[in-house]
């Protein structure tokens, strides 16, 4: 596989929603490498990214029942190993960041975690991200060698003209770890990463049962219910795979609608790839009125029942 010295590699962790990698990878494809999706998950995982605007798909074939994605690890490192590639880029979520670390560590490579944008400038990878809290971006180049970087997942990719799917034969020792069992938690998960829009929840909300105000919004909006930290981490009003944050969630929706939130940076880091951000909030003297497109001085128990109540009729 030593052909695709310049191809950027996609790492593609069982989940469909990659539309985040595959644009940063297809933005550092500029002048003619080929953007390489290398999926570990079903067939139908990777059916589904080969139409998402890759040039070509690499599958490690069916994992086998009760085998994670993360298992199948040492199999991708092979896989990216032997393409040789300038750059590659995984989803910041928990599977991507497992098979990143065992891409770079294979590859003697270095790991550049929520990276904001990437490009190939001569023999370097550039990458610019978010340090110190948010307060900072550092540009960081790595030369003699790939970079492996992380980025907010996305939604699932526009369907574009499918290519082929490519099954790969690795050496790697078959997985040695397998899910025996699986427990409800009684709360249902949620793919942030995958939403196209969210609606988050701060400490302007002053009981938990008037979480059905934002929920309310959330469903005419078709979107996702997400929070602050203090919401997930100290009240338990919402599950933790619900908080948006610095070592939280990293989303990139279309539409984030900040509701009761101050808009400190340890949580806007986590929205820094939204398209669009529209903040609610009765102080109008809260930083987030400095970082959104659209804001609204107002208290959210009459803002967001008027939204909602709009977007019903």
């Amino acid at each position: 596989m030593n052909e695709s010295t310049q191809d950027v590699l996609v790492l593609v962790d069982g989940d469909v929603a990659v539309a985040g990698p595959v644009a940063v990878a297809r933005a550092a494809a500029s002048h003619g490498e080929a953007v390489v999706a290398v999926v570990a998950g079903t067939r139908a995982v990777a059916d589904a990214v080969a139409a998402s605007g890759v040039d070509r798909v690499l599958w490690l074939g069916e994992p086998g029942d009760g085998v994670p994605v993360e298992a199948q690890a040492a199999a991708v490192a092979e896989v990216v190993a032997g393409a040789a590639p300038r750059l590659v880029v995984a989803a910041t979520r928990d599977a991507g960041r497992a098979l990143a670390g065992a891409v770079a560590a294979r590859c003697g490579a270095p790991v550049l975690t929520g990276a904001t944008e990437v490009g190939i400038a001569g023999d370097a990878v550039e990458v610019r991200r978010d340090v110190h809290g948010g307060i900072a971006v550092r540009t960081e180049r790595v030369t003699g060698g790939p970079a492996v970087v992380t980025v907010a997942p996305g939604g699932v990719a526009a369907p574009a003209s499918a290519v082929p799917v490519e099954e790969v034969v690795t050496t790697a020792p078959a997985a040695a770890v397998r899910v025996r069992e699986e427990r409800a938690s009684g709360r249902a998960a949620v793919d942030l990463g995958g939403a196209r829009v969210v609606v988050g929840i701060g400490r302007g909300l002053k009981a938990r049962e008037d979480l059905a105000v934002v929920e309310r919004l959330a469903a005419a909006l078709g979107g996702e219910v997400a929070c602050s930290r203090p919401l997930a981490e100290g009240h338990d009003w919402l599950t933790k795979d619900r908080y948006i944050g610095i070592s939280g969630q990293h989303v990139a929706p279309d539409l984030y609608v900040a509701a009761g939130i101050s808009g400190q940076v340890q949580h806007m880091v986590g929205v820094a790839g939204a398209k669009v951000v529209v903040a609610i909030n009765s102080d109008a003297d809260a930083p987030i009125f400095a970082q959104c497109d659209h804001g609204v001085v107002g208290d959210l128990y009459a803002v967001l029942p008027a939204l909602a109540a709009a977007l019903e009729a």
